[in-house]
């Protein structure tokens, strides 16, 4: 009895581990070619001139959560300032959450710059360090806008994003608008590639487009993303990754997530190593809480949301326990089995390939077993943020403290 519910779980495990790497993407392929997407509609030539549709236009907020970010905090505001936007719309908040750098004093510098005398700048300086979920549930809802943009200070975005955005939140079931991720400095010139993380996004990017056609896209990266300003409730403070849960409880409320190719946000800071499975570990965590706290989206009457939601974030928050019980009930049921032991023999040769890639440096191999090793690690990490969740070893780092030791600093000249 028990050789047999080994059998049938380490089928299910492979079925489920190969239905999410390869059935599922050609799936969602399949139906998404298969509903006629609406063509995008052509936005008015405005290039920086006043034009009559300005006075209609939606007010937007751009909120900038900041933590020692004195290095690219001036590129950020330079480039907002850029934005082809009505400068009487749009309303850009920095909240320096508790920085023991120069980051407020450069955005002071910036905002004094002759290219930036029109913006709409507000910087808050916060004294003690209380956490990026803390800042939002304190700073938005004093903020009177129709539509709020969240965006990291290392992320540039494209000119006309807010044009583009708000022409799609003519859509009333709009509640949520994501655009296209890149990673400035992603090629390679060494190794003629673009690195695992560039393919691992160009990959992600492509999958919310097609998730998005069979109703919503799953998730937005914290970059850029839009929501409308009335649907904002405040976050659980122990939330992990608040640019999943934000947007998905609002999806789960009946709204749309929309990925809008035209809208690009390209990512100026590069992550080492060791950040970057750091970063990656304490997204799994959050995805088993996602996977915790978000069962409503699986409700069936959500129909290809729930779909994408089971298909997509769920199965990747199970898939390191998943390959585990492959890996381990291949081993012990290859005594007796031909099959498993080439099913075993398969996987080992993955993990192995993966373990001499990380030795001689993904940089230095061809890019189909960089982007093997880049998932390989990618689900190994996953395992130790997941068993953190679980254990209440990774609940958000945000701390509760006095709100009354928030000093707004005074606006910038015209705001």
């Amino acid at each position: 009895m028990s050789h047999t519910i080994l059998t049938i779980l380490t089928l299910l495990a492979g079925v489920l581990v190969v239905y999410h790497h390869l059935g599922y993407p050609l799936l969602l392929k399949w139906l998404a070619d298969r509903r006629k997407e609406t063509p995008p509609v052509a936005l008015p030539q405005r290039a920086y001139r006043p034009a009559a549709a300005d006075a209609e236009r939606p007010v937007v907020a751009i909120v900038i959560p900041a933590y020692n970010e004195e290095d690219h905090v001036a590129d950020k505001l330079r480039n907002l300032a850029m934005l082809d936007y009505p400068s009487d719309r749009l309303r850009v908040v920095l909240a320096c959450d508790g920085c023991t750098d120069a980051t407020a004093e450069r955005a002071w510098r910036v905002a004094r710059e002759p290219e930036c005398r029109d913006l709409s700048l507000q910087i808050l300086e916060f004294r003690q360090n209380r956490g990026k979920v803390a800042v939002l549930n304190h700073v938005i809802p004093n903020i009177d806008c129709d539509l709020l943009a969240l965006s990291d200070v290392s992320a540039l975005v494209s000119v006309d994003a807010l044009l583009v955005a708000a022409d799609c939140f003519q859509d009333p079931k709009v509640g949520v608008i994501t655009g296209s991720y890149r990673l400035f400095g992603s090629y390679h010139p060494q190794v003629g590639h673009q690195s695992g993380e560039s393919l691992y996004w160009q990959y992600q990017s492509e999958i919310k487009r097609k998730e998005g056609a069979l109703g919503s896209t799953m998730g937005v990266h914290g970059a850029f993303y839009m929501i409308r300003r009335d649907l904002f409730e405040p976050l659980d403070l122990d939330v992990i990754n608040d640019d999943f849960m934000l947007p998905m409880r609002i999806v789960a409320r009946g709204y749309r997530a929309l990925y809008e190719p035209r809208i690009l946000a390209l990512e100026l800071e590069s992550a080492g190593l060791d950040l970057d499975r750091s970063r990656r570990r304490r997204i799994a965590a959050g995805n088993m809480q996602q996977l915790v706290r978000l069962g409503a989206l699986l409700r069936p009457s959500l129909r290809g949301v729930a779909f994408v939601f089971a298909s997509g974030k769920a199965l990747r928050a199970l898939m390191p326990f998943l390959l585990l019980l492959l890996l381990g009930g291949s081993a012990v049921l290859a005594v007796h089995s031909r099959v498993f032991l080439a099913l075993f023999l398969v996987q080992a040769v993955v993990y192995l390939t993966a373990f001499v890639v990380q030795r001689i440096g993904p940089a230095r191999v061809v890019w189909p077993l960089q982007a093997l090793h880049y998932l390989v690690q990618g689900h190994l990490v996953g395992l130790v943020g997941s068993v953190r969740y679980l254990l209440g070893l990774e609940r958000g780092r945000w701390r509760r403290a006095n709100l009354a030791l928030a000093t707004p600093a005074p606006e910038t000249p015209g705001t």
